[in-house]
């Protein structure tokens, strides 16, 4: 495992179609999500859960939301529609992290999904130093209505991430980072 400082220095998204078997074992997997909920959670409102997507049961999800996208846009190129059929038959492993928004508590929406968007970063936190490969991914499924009832969710729930967990079947090279120095000014009234 990875010193705390190094994890932070070091990790990086793997592309989720590099990402193969195995997927962390349970035991693996259950301290690695014990440790990802363990964020900041203002008025302790617990405003997530986790859904676990694997083996035959991921495929039939990622069959059905590429046939939802053809419904969506009749007009979708083939390459985009080869793209959508075959997005959940990479990783082994994606983990739907959802907001539960409480809209009686005076805290703001935006801190409840920014406490579940801490989970989904923990989680690929987590999975890069137990030597796994993770990417965080969204695009329209994570916004859209229909899958939100394939899924299950309740009206006051949202899709922050499926975060799909393999191991990389390849070198993955960092990308380029920002430099400090362009991002940091100093207030001074």
């Amino acid at each position: 495992m990875l010193d705390a400082l190094s994890l932070l220095q070091q990790r990086h998204s793997a592309p989720s179609r590099q990402l193969g078997e195995p997927a962390p074992d349970a035991d693996t997997l259950r301290t690695l999500l014990e440790a990802a909920i363990r964020v900041p959670d203002h008025g302790k409102l617990v405003p997530f859960r986790l859904i676990s997507l694997r083996g035959e049961a991921k495929l039939k999800f990622g069959a059905a939301l590429a046939e939802r996208a053809i419904r969506r846009d009749p007009d979708l190129p083939e390459s985009k529609r080869e793209k959508e059929r075959f997005r959940y038959t990479f990783a082994p492993l994606v983990m739907v992290v959802v907001a539960r928004i409480d809209h009686d508590n005076g805290i703001p929406e935006i801190e409840q999904k920014l406490c579940a968007g801490n989970v989904a970063y923990n989680i690929l936190q987590g999975a890069y130093a137990f030597g796994f490969g993770a990417q965080w991914l969204t695009g329209w499924a994570a916004y859209d209505a229909e899958v939100a009832a394939l899924l299950g969710l309740a009206n006051n729930e949202c899709v922050i991430g499926f975060v799909h967990i393999g191991t990389p079947q390849a070198d993955i090279p960092d990308r380029d980072r920002p430099a400090l120095d362009d991002l940091l000014t100093e207030w001074k009234g």
